[in-house]
């Protein structure tokens, strides 16, 4: 077999090949991060063999650094393992006392846990072209974080400039209240509006929910409102309440495509009542391959949702933490797709409140509701059968 460890950078990578008997068929040498890189590289591993079989590439999970290189050479059809970094960075510790950490040393490390590793498992091509989902639900995810973040701030601007408003409509952030506040930001512009043109606005916005009553009721309050008179304050709110319909549209978008690859891939976790394709994209984005797991615990580890162990002599702790490494995205999918789940499905809802009368804490029992889902989908996803109670 033929080992070749790669220390993935930005411009550069480091390179190591090593031999059955651990023994450097090439000293460690560094190639450009261009065409010009990834063909020495090859043409120094079909030098030694032309046998695909007899080689196997480990490189670090290094975010997007690694992409360009890993899909060249699964295009190539060589096995290619992509390792957590800290496995490698444990594991470098562990082959010496003295603290060595340089980008030769790791293409070397690499290379030596492919031949001592045999958990170890090659990147398929499932998870490959999955790469594609992923980046759609994580975009998605960033997108309705940062519009989670700017309706906070209309919150805030609406309480100073018209904190009379939150208790005459049933939510802030309605498109009919964003309508009015964009074209009226203030009390003060509420106030000194003309009546028709004010229940012109809302009427249309809310698609005749609202018309001349609440026209008044809204110039009413405004006139007594406490509300500051802040231009900069205005001009904030509309600019905020513009960039969060833009996000809307981004956000809309995203998911028109995310559909488009669900419904590509007819997968059966969307027949589990409380998961609808958003969130079944983002598990199924996450995992990946599901052949490359030997069992669904080892998926719950790589979401960091398994708990931590610690064992000593005499002492054996009995308030074990979840883990909380691995993927962030596949751990809050699992955590929220199991809220709904449970809330949708009688057999998880009575899974959780068993686990809540036996006196856990809500989210513990929802941890434990998340480890039976992540079996069930496991099995699901591998033997393509639909959802059963």
């Amino acid at each position: 077999m033929i080992y070749v460890g790669i220390d993935v950078a930005k411009d550069k990578h480091d390179c190591c090949i090593l031999g059955s008997e651990a023994d450097n068929l090439y000293p460690v040498f560094t190639i450009p991060n261009n065409k010009a890189g990834f063909d020495e590289l090859y043409e120094k591993i079909f030098s030694v063999t032309d046998d695909m079989t007899e080689i196997k590439v480990g490189l670090e999970a290094t975010g997007h650094y690694s992409l360009n290189l890993l899909g060249s050479l699964i295009d190539k059809g060589l096995a290619t393992c992509v390792i957590n970094p800290l496995h490698t960075n444990l594991y470098r510790k562990g082959l010496s006392l003295r603290k060595t950490k340089t980008d030769k040393v790791d293409a070397g490390s690499i290379a030596m846990m492919l031949m001592t590793d045999k958990t170890l498992k090659p990147y398929s091509d499932t998870s490959y072209h999955s790469e594609e989902l992923k980046s759609l639900t994580r975009y998605r995810f960033d997108k309705v974080q940062e519009r989670a973040k700017l309706k906070t701030s209309v919150t805030r601007l609406i309480n100073i400039l018209f904190p009379e408003l939150e208790k005459l409509v049933p939510n802030l952030h309605m498109a009919s209240v964003y309508a009015l506040l964009y074209e009226f930001p203030g009390a003060s512009y509420i106030a000194d509006s003309h009546l028709t043109h004010l229940k012109n606005v809302i009427e249309t916005a809310s698609k005749g929910r609202y018309g001349r009553d609440m026209a008044v009721t809204l110039r009413n309050a405004a006139k007594d409102s406490i509300g500051s008179v802040m231009p900069a304050k205005s001009m904030e709110l509309k600019h905020t309440i513009n960039l969060i319909e833009v996000i809307t549209g981004e956000i809309d978008e995203i998911e028109s495509s995310i559909k488009s690859i669900m419904d590509a891939n007819n997968s059966p976790i969307t027949t589990i009542p409380g998961i609808n394709y958003r969130m079944g994209a983002m598990i199924l984005a996450e995992v990946g391959d599901f052949t490359r797991f030997s069992n669904a615990d080892q998926i719950l580890a790589f979401a960091g949702l398994s708990p931590s162990t610690y064992q000593s002599g005499q002492l054996d702790s009995c308030h074990s933490h979840m883990e909380k490494r691995g993927s962030k995205y596949l751990r809050y999918a699992l955590f929220n797709a199991t809220k709904f789940v449970c809330h949708w499905d009688e057999t998880f809802r009575a899974y959780l409140s068993k686990k809540i009368s036996e006196g856990k804490h809500y989210n513990v029992a929802v941890s434990h509701a998340a480890k039976k889902l992540i079996r069930t989908i496991y099995r699901m996803e591998l033997t393509g059968e639909v959802y059963r109670k």
